[in-house]
């Protein structure tokens, strides 16, 4: 660890050397201004920036700025800002004088954001992006949330290319373009690659969430785990000038079928904001209690992965302060709980006959209540813009300590046992952005740094048993991105990034667990940890043309490397010898076309189509014993992605979006990819339609549906039996309703209703993994109120 810190400062130190440390030149002129929000707020902070030019500042706490030194002419003043609409403004300096403006910024809340950080690391325009994205705004989290406050609800409702969520509390098979998902909160990574237990998505409470912003297809820009992309939970920034103001919400949930008992659930939320001097905070908390979920006939929904009865915790905590216009220092906390207090037993059902549901017992439940006991998040970030040279330096620092526990196991593990999987990640980032001016018509920027993370995880019994052994993961990583703009419309990015990654394995021994062909316990087997290297170069390349609004087309190549179920694959040994087994990552390769656009201010449009290769997957397969293995065999996953949105007027919005995605595998290594990947991976075709009327001002209504195809791409075996993944997925439609209506412009009362017309089915997840105990049935129609008050 220490060599790893001495390299990060040497080569932080070695920048900061060879930048230029000087560009001034003679120059007459200045340009003040202010930048405001459409209601007259104060914007900070925000970039101001002159196209083709190193100069920039950011604007003050009262949205001021000033760029001096400039020589007379005419210049293009380009302004971004977290949640605002990107501006440019052309201004004439003259020699001797001070150009004064005043610019009002459009808040981007009500419509998709102009700025995005994930995909570079950096604020920038959605327009310099080479790649498809999603970015889910405050408006349309807030609206999901009222009906739904579970995030993988809010998420299968807005991505396109994300799976069908599960309505559990895991998110197994919730995939984004039929891969593995990288989740971050602020950039910090909350997914367990190294042993993926499927509850990384919901790590975090929507009210702390400020937007989601979305990056399809293998990525490597935050290292191991982006097979199928970033999904990226960034929290909420002060939205006040004022030095006290706040939110309050009150809300009540309840099942509205024939049978209602139980059913009743709540949520409090609170939340504090300001700014004061160079002080800026925000303060977020919230309490649910949900209730007894009940599926559409009124009968109680089995406790497997249950989120009834559930209560969940979320509290973010977040202070900035603006040492000078140059620099700032930010420091965020954020805790996330989910504990079930279900007092519920399943009855079990049979596959494609009748589903498991729940009855309620007076014993006590075993074992320890399944859930997320805790999620800690801490971040701290310094920030200096123009350090020398125009470079601008951002150092974060983060920790984050996850544990998850899953359901009692009476019988899969000898003598029962309930296994957990825990997490601690310590990281440090250093990015470094240099302005690059090359001709009159070419400019652009290197993005460069480099990346420390320590990941310790394992999979371990509550009894001390270890079903994973401890992996200690140290990965450093130096990477590098160009982007060069050409006649300010043709965007060509470039990166690459090296990873080196070293796995230090524990002694363990393999847990005894059932084979159910045999009737017999087996495992056992004692095995020699060791040291696991990695070493890969992975990168990107992409051109994206933005000369018109109505046509932005865009063309791709990148890759994401990882060591995907490595603790999965340990806990499976069948040798004593840890260099025996294939533990070899899996390296993706992303090809990607698309095409966005807005037309006459009314209309936007997105397609993209892709296809994804890897010589090494990593998929599961069920063996005749009931257990699972690791498949290695190339696989090749392709599909394509249509969305759409008009406003025709401005009380009117509909659009929606349509996704496809299809994989196979070469399972003979002879070249033919012959045999399809299983629902675990690839989902069935999704729609989704959604209408939003604005009759008054203070009233608004909105109807959303979601339509999951069919998928049957599998035979039964010769017992008439589907294997885990493979159970054909058939068709359901649902339809949601929220509206909301303000009595003024402090207090609002929202009510949501999911699935209105109660429709009676089962989950994708139900369907294909093929299982009597995972065959549930979904929760009936649901209603929610909400009352909120600003001050």
């Amino acid at each position: 660890m220490k060599v790893y810190t001495y390299l990060l400062s040497s080569l932080l130190l070695l920048t900061i050397a060879l930048v230029p440390q000087s560009f001034a030149q003679s120059a007459q002129g200045s340009i003040r201004g202010t930048i405001t929000s459409t209601d007259g707020q104060p914007i900070y902070p925000a970039t101001v920036s002159l196209k083709r030019s190193k100069a920039g500042t950011v604007t003050s706490e009262t949205g001021e700025f000033v760029l001096n030194n400039l020589e007379a002419g005419t210049y293009t003043l380009v302004l971004s800002a977290v949640g605002y609409g990107a501006v440019e403004k052309s201004v004439r300096v003259s020699s001797g004088q001070a150009s004064t403006v005043e610019i009002a910024m459009p808040s981007t809340i009500e419509q998709l954001s102009e700025v995005v950080v994930t995909a570079s690391r950096k604020p920038e325009s959605v327009k310099e992006v080479p790649s498809a994205m999603t970015i889910v705004g405050r408006r349309q989290i807030q609206e999901q949330v009222a009906m739904n406050a579970d995030i993988t609800n809010v998420l299968q409702y807005t991505v396109p290319g994300l799976a069908i969520a599960t309505g559990r509390s895991s998110n197994t098979g919730q995939t984004l373009r039929g891969r593995q998902v990288l989740v971050l909160i602020d950039g910090v990574p909350q997914s367990t690659p190294l042993r993926n237990g499927g509850r990384d998505l919901r790590t975090i409470d929507p009210s702390a969430i400020e937007r989601i912003e979305v990056i399809k297809g293998a990525t490597s820009i935050y290292g191991n785990g982006a097979d199928g992309g970033i999904i990226n939970y960034i929290t909420k920034r002060p939205d006040s000038n004022e030095p006290l103001s706040g939110q309050t919400w009150v809300g009540l949930t309840s099942g509205l079928t024939d049978n209602n008992s139980e059913t009743m659930g709540y949520r409090l939320s609170q939340q504090f904001t300001g700014r004061s001097n160079k002080f800026d905070y925000v303060f977020n908390g919230t309490y649910e209690r949900s209730g007894l979920m009940r599926d559409a006939n009124g009968v109680a929904i089995s406790p497997f992965y249950n989120t009834g009865e559930m209560n969940n915790y979320n509290v973010l905590g977040k202070i900035g302060y603006s040492i000078s216009s140059k620099q700032r220092v930010e420091a965020m906390y954020n805790y996330f709980a989910a504990k079930s207090d279900l007092q519920y037993v399943e009855q079990l059902g049979k596959y494609g006959q009748e589903p498991t549901i729940g009855v309620r017992t007076s014993d006590a439940i075993p074992g320890t209540p399944q859930g997320t006991p805790y999620n800690h998040n801490a971040t701290l970030r310094y920030s200096y813009d123009q350090i020398a040279g125009g470079t601008g330096l951002e150092v974060v620092a983060y920790a984050q300590s996850f544990r998850t526990v899953y359901g009692y196991e009476a019988q899969y593990f000898e003598g029962g046992g309930q296994s957990n999987i825990v997490s601690d990640k310590k990281g440090l980032r250093l990015n470094l952005n240099t302005p690059l001016k090359l001709t009159n018509n070419i400019d652009g920027e290197l993005l460069y740094g480099a990346d420390l993370l320590n990941d310790q995880t394992a999979q371990k019994l509550q009894d001390g048993r270890f079903w994973t052994p401890n992996m200690n993961m140290t990965n450093l990583a130096p990477y590098a991105q160009l982007k060069l703009d050409f006649f300010r419309n043709l965007i060509l990015k470039a990166g690459a990034r090296f990873e080196n990654i070293r796995v230090d394995v524990s002694d363990f021994s393999t847990v005894r667990t059932y084979n159910n062909a045999k009737q017999i316990y087996e495992g056992g087997i004692a095995v020699g940890g060791g040291e696991l290297d990695y070493n890969a170069f992975v990168g990107n390349v992409g051109l994206r043309y933005s000369g018109t609004e109505a046509f932005q087309p865009f063309v791709s190549f990148s890759q994401a490397f990882s060591i995907n179920e490595l603790g999965r694959i340990l806990r499976t040994a069948q040798t004593s010898i840890i260099g025996d087994l294939k533990t070899e990552p899996v390296i993706v390769n992303n090809y990607e076309a698309g095409v966005s656009g807005t037309i006459s201010s009314i209309f936007h449009y997105d397609v993209a189509y892709y296809q994804s290769f890897s010589e090494l997957g990593a998929s599961y397969r069920q063996q005749a014993s009931g257990t699972f293995e690791i498949v290695r065999a190339p696989e090749k996953i392709w599909g394509y992605e249509v969305s759409a949105d008009v406003s025709p007027t401005r009380y009117l919005t509909l659009g929606g979006s349509y996704s496809f995605v299809e994989g196979q595998t070469d399972s003979n290594n002879d070249g033919l990819y012959d045999t399809y990947l299983g629902g675990d991976r690839i989902m069935a075709p999704k729609t989704t339609v959604y209408v939003r009327v604005q009759p008054l001002p203070a009233l608004v209504l909105n109807v959303n549906t979601l339509i999951s195809g069919s998928r049957n791409r599998f035979q039964p075996g010769n017992n008439g039996l589907y294997t885990y993944g493979r159970g054909p997925v058939e068709s359901f439609t649902l339809v949601n309703f929220n509206g909301s209506y303000s009595f003024n412009p402090s207090t609002t009362l929202s009510l949501g209703v999911e699935n209105l017309l109660n429709t009676d089915y089962y989950p994708t997840i139900s369907q294909w993994a093929a299982r009597d105990a995972d065959y549930i049935k979904a929760p009936g129609r649901r209603g929610m109120l909400t009352l909120s008050y600003k001050f």
